[in-house]
């Protein structure tokens, strides 16, 4: 996938989904840690922006910021106290942030697993160790990440709305229960689900931006886009972007991504 690749709808039949008028939106898929990799895709959100102004931009984080790289308490810090000039940023929910407020509500059953899938790393990034927190009775290892994690970053985590409608879009961390409404739709499915949706075809009524399924490059289907490239492991974080027929990906490289965190590693389950 390119830097910069436009796909452009039928303006006059409308064949495609449209976004709200008078608007754009981009859209990040899962950050997991990497911080550097974020850093790199705002600044093109921001440059995209500045060469074509539009009054209301909207800016939806589709959720998974924390855990896997190296940096989860660097990505949350940047992105709860960002206050971007030109954006509307919203910040949606993923299945890891759910499991990390778990943990930190003093769930001890999820701890282990937790840690196996990515939550070692994100407990690095407050400064503890997790092979010793592996080793504690959970209670204490819950206690010191609790005392570790600023109440400020809690707080962002329980803040995270599940959606975010634009037009004919609807965003969402892993998608939908289909034949569902959405005001039917549960939380869980909203932030883990993978069959039966990615293998439905039927129309949803809108079409599903969404992440936490990884792919190789973006996947458009006609009534779903995932997005998640793996930024945590390939070094591609990605961002679709729509305004009224027309949508466009921003995107970091591998190139770009080089060097910067060698100890990121790709894992079985997403």
């Amino acid at each position: 996938m390119g830097f910069f690749q436009r796909l452009k709808s039928n303006l006059g039949a409308r064949s495609g989904p449209r976004g709200k008028d008078g608007a754009r939106a981009y859209a990040i898929g899962d950050i997991h840690g990497r911080l550097d990799l974020l850093e790199l895709l705002l600044a093109k959100i921001e440059a995209d922006i500045a060469a074509r102004p539009r009054a209301r931009n909207f800016i939806i984080f589709l959720g998974d910021y924390v855990d896997r790289g190296p940096d989860s308490a660097g990505v949350i810090e940047r992105l709860r106290a960002w206050q971007p000039d030109h954006a509307r940023p919203i910040f949606l929910g993923g299945n890891h942030e759910e499991v990390m407020l778990r943990v930190l509500r003093g769930d001890e059953d999820v701890l282990q697993s937790w840690l196996k899938f990515g939550g070692a790393e994100c407990a690095e990034s407050y400064g503890l160790d997790a092979e010793s927190l592996r080793k504690l009775h959970p209670t204490a290892a819950i206690d010191l990440l609790v005392a570790k994690v600023p109440k400020a970053h809690r707080r962002f985590l329980e803040e995270l709305a599940d959606t975010f409608s634009f037009g004919d879009y609807l965003f969402v961390h892993a998608g939908i229960r289909p034949g569902l409404g959405l005001e039917e739709q549960d939380r869980h499915d909203l932030r883990w689900i993978r069959e039966p949706f990615l293998s439905d075809i039927k129309e949803h009524g809108f079409t599903v931006v969404h992440g936490h399924t990884i792919v190789s490059r973006v996947e458009e289907r006609p009534n779903r886009i995932a997005i998640d490239t793996g930024a945590y492991h390939s070094g591609v974080l990605t961002a679709l972007a729509v305004e009224e027929n027309e949508r466009w990906y921003l995107a970091t490289s591998r190139d770009e991504a080089e060097g910067s965190d060698s100890s990121a590693r790709p894992s079985a389950i997403a």
